[in-house]
């Protein structure tokens, strides 16, 4: 799950090398946190949080798939 959403924002934004992802298990849910650079930032997030919501539906589409349950939390 942590390698979809570094792929999804790496196509998004403008320098995809400083996308950073990292995973933490908080209770029975997985936690991914996506840091990007700070003018890429609208990019991840979208006109109004739309493009930040389908990256977490997504998300949660394979996180079900798996029996799990997945958050993804965009750090800036």
């Amino acid at each position: 799950m942590k390698a979809l959403v570094e792929t999804i924002a790496q196509a998004l934004v403008d320098d995809p090398s400083k996308v950073v992802t990292s995973e933490e298990m908080e209770e029975d849910t997985l936690v991914i946190k996506l840091s990007v650079a700070k003018e890429d930032m609208g990019r991840i997030i979208g006109k109004e949080g739309r493009t930040a919501k389908a990256v977490r539906t997504l998300l949660n589409a394979v996180a079900t798939r798996d029996n799990k349950k997945a958050i993804l939390k965009i750090i800036e």
